[in-house]
């Protein structure tokens, strides 16, 4: 199963790193920008995710997520800044690494994101 919607509005959005355009190791071992399948750029922001606490809930820990964007933000997003994820979604993932060890988790990824007002 790949991109299950999720609701992130129970959430304060924090960035930590800037997007930057995504990259991966190509099989020459140089780094390869990454686009989707019509050639559009994706880039990739770190975020922190933290619960907004309601009144009289125990405060939760944050965790900090990195978020694929599938195309350009079209503005300037800066470090602290509090944003809102647009259409967000989740892949699950398992893999072999270099070592033969199992690798699972989940992918977060968004069409895009803006400023929270």
């Amino acid at each position: 199963m790949r991109n299950i919607p999720i609701n992130l509005g129970g959430y304060r959005l924090q960035v930590t790193e800037a997007p930057e355009m995504k990259v991966r190791k190509g099989d020459n071992g140089k780094d390869e920008v990454v686009t989707d399948a019509n050639g559009v750029t994706k880039f990739v922001v770190g975020l922190f995710a933290k619960k907004r606490q309601e009144s009289g809930e125990r405060r939760e820990k944050g965790e900090e997520i990195r978020v694929t964007l599938d195309s350009d933000p079209g503005h300037e997003v800066n470090d602290g800044e509090l944003v809102e994820l647009i259409d967000p979604r989740v892949t699950p993932y398992s893999m072999k690494n270099e070592r033969g060890e199992t690798v699972s988790g989940v992918a977060f990824a968004a069409r895009g994101l803006k400023p929270v007002t």
